[in-house]
């Protein structure tokens, strides 16, 4: 009996800390779905950082594939305040960086 309650419990606290996390989120002016994807754009910028530092040149197809994920993680950063993000400004500069230089190679090209 102890146990089932003790389960009951944690379901409960399980829930109300996630309920107080949608709160915040809201009150911060942010839509959760937007924060999700902010969330799933953070981990995107993270391997886009690292391969726009490994790769120098690359394939025409590595170029849009690198082009729409970028413009992805540009959205999603574009949906929430800058204060929320500040910390990965640098890797988001490295990426728009890469991200102007293949536009423009493509656009030099055709």
């Amino acid at each position: 009996m102890t146990l089932l309650a003790i389960i009951y419990v944690l379901i409960f606290v399980i829930f109300a800390l996630i309920a107080y996390a949608v709160m915040q989120i809201k009150l911060a002016g942010i839509e959760v779905k937007d924060f999700w994807s902010f969330i799933e754009a953070n981990q995107i910028l993270d391997k886009l950082y690292a391969f726009s530092k490994k790769y120098e040149t690359l394939t025409p197809q590595q170029k849009v594939v690198y082009l729409m994920e970028a413009e992805k993680v540009f959205t999603a950063f574009d949906k929430i305040p800058n204060i929320v993000w500040e910390d990965e400004f640098k890797k988001y500069d490295e990426v728009l960086k890469k991200y102007k230089e293949i536009k423009v190679e493509r656009w030099m090209s055709s």
